[in-house]
């Protein structure tokens, strides 16, 4: 289904009640809009008054030595390729809401993450987590199950996946053949283990709208 920007942080600020600490995860493939549906949510329950923050999972990413050393560079972006039980004890430090937590921010254009990049205070409310595995079903990242509030899967279908995944390598000036491989060989069969071993979501949404 399709939703508004307007309906999602309104079913958020429904949910959350007067908690003092509440989790929203947004997960999908690579290419689904996550990153950029987070900032919006973050910033539409902050004009309402409200303090939020954007806790994106790319941070977790193993350094490209580490990928090397397992032989796992050429798939970097498989379940494996993540620093999955870093980001665990992380989600569980911000979850308490009882300290400042530090967290790493990925940049894509460098193809590293940086640590201690983004501050997340006690006094934010409202943590948006992003990633493409928050709600995957297999592995270490199971036990990600029960620790946020609300749950949104997006989930375009794989043919405006492919586009956008084209546009974003291309952007990052990759030849046709570069391209191909992170698109084919890597992007769009992370996006379909994503889809098809999801735990449920409180919300799914193919398009969001405003």
């Amino acid at each position: 289904m399709s939703s508004t920007l307007e309906d999602i942080a309104g079913e958020i600020l429904a949910r959350a009640g007067d908690t003092k600490r509440f989790l929203v995860a947004i997960a999908g493939p690579p290419g689904a809009g996550k990153s950029t549906l987070a900032d919006k949510v973050a910033e539409a329950l902050r004009t309402r008054g409200e303090s939020a923050e954007v806790l994106p999972m790319d941070g977790f990413h193993m350094d490209n030595a580490v990928l090397i050393e397992k032989g796992l560079l050429k798939r970097k972006g498989v379940p494996e390729s993540f620093d999955v039980r870093a980001f665990l004890d992380i989600v569980k430090a911000v979850r308490a809401a009882d300290q400042e937590v530090l967290v790493p921010v990925f940049d894509r254009s460098r193809e590293l993450a940086i640590a201690s990049a983004r501050i997340v205070s006690p006094d934010h409310r409202f943590i948006v987590i992003e990633g493409n595995y928050l709600l995957l079903s297999q592995g270490k990242w199971a036990e990600l199950e029960g620790m946020f509030d609300y749950s949104i899967m997006l989930a375009p279908p794989m043919e405006v996946l492919e586009q956008r995944l084209w546009e974003r390598w291309k952007g990052y000036e990759l030849d046709d053949e570069a391209a191909r491989e992170k698109v084919y060989g890597n992007d769009l069969p992370n996006g379909r283990l994503i889809l098809e071993n999801r735990r449920p979501a409180d919300a799914t949404v193919d398009i969001v709208q405003g």
